[in-house]
Parts: C-alpha cells; structure tokens; sequence
C-alpha cells in the first residue's frame, strides 16, 4: 500500500511557520536539522495521524509565497471532523491574520469548506 509520507514547503521564516502550524493545527515538532554548508535548514511535523510537513529554509531561494494560483502545489487540507470545528477555525486563523480566500461554505460537489492562506502565503482548506 502506498501513502504519502509527507508534503515539504520551503518558508521565509522558519521559525514562524513552525509556531503557527504547532499552535492552530497540534503538530508535535521534530528537532532542528541545519546542514551549515549549504545553509538549509528544516523541521518535520508530525500529526496525529501519521502525516507530516516539512518546512524548510534556504537563504538563497527568492520568495514565491502569495495568493496568486500558480504552476505547483495547489493547497493542503485538514479535516477537522465537524462544521463547527471548521469554523472556529477559520475565525482563529483569521484572528491571527490569515487572510480569508473562500467560505466558510458548501461547494458545489458538496464540501464544507473555507480557504486560508498561511503566514507565508499556502493555501490551506479546512473542511471536514
């Protein structure tokens, strides 16, 4: 059986990023891992249920990050097992300054749904 193991973002602020997907998505944090001749450095979060994120930083990488579509990885969703828990969420996140992109709403095909960006500009959709 395959799965997928993880999804890996590069970050402007590392740091940051960590905080805020620890704090407003329960993700345990793995040790910092730095490589000092290349200057990358990442961490592995972990949820619940086995998937995980890596964020990264590389100095050298010019920012892509912002709320235009583009060529790549669309959004990343979080189940969060209920309408209500959808969105209380999306007023926290939108409390913390993440900018609302849809909803909370039913699409179309059925979905209960909002999407947000994070600090550094991924979309996130949390539904159920």
């Amino acid at each position: 059986m395959m799965k997928i193991d993880h999804i890996a973002l590069y970050c402007s602020d590392l740091e940051a990023q960590k905080e805020f997907y620890q704090t407003y998505f329960h993700a345990a944090c793995g040790e910092l891992y730095h490589n000092p001749r290349t200057g990358f450095s990442s961490y592995f979060l972990s949820f619940e249920d086995g998937c995980r994120i890596e964020l990264m930083h590389m100095p050298a990488l010019e920012e892509t990050a912002g709320d235009n579509p583009r060529i790549g990885l669309a959004h990343f969703a979080f189940n969060t097992g209920s309408k209500e828990n959808v969105d209380h969420l999306t007023q926290e996140l939108q409390k913390a300054g993440c900018p609302l992109q849809s909803g909370p709403r039913t699409t179309g095909d059925g979905y209960y749904e909002s999407c947000l960006l994070d600090l550094e500009g991924n979309r996130i959709e949390l539904t159920i």
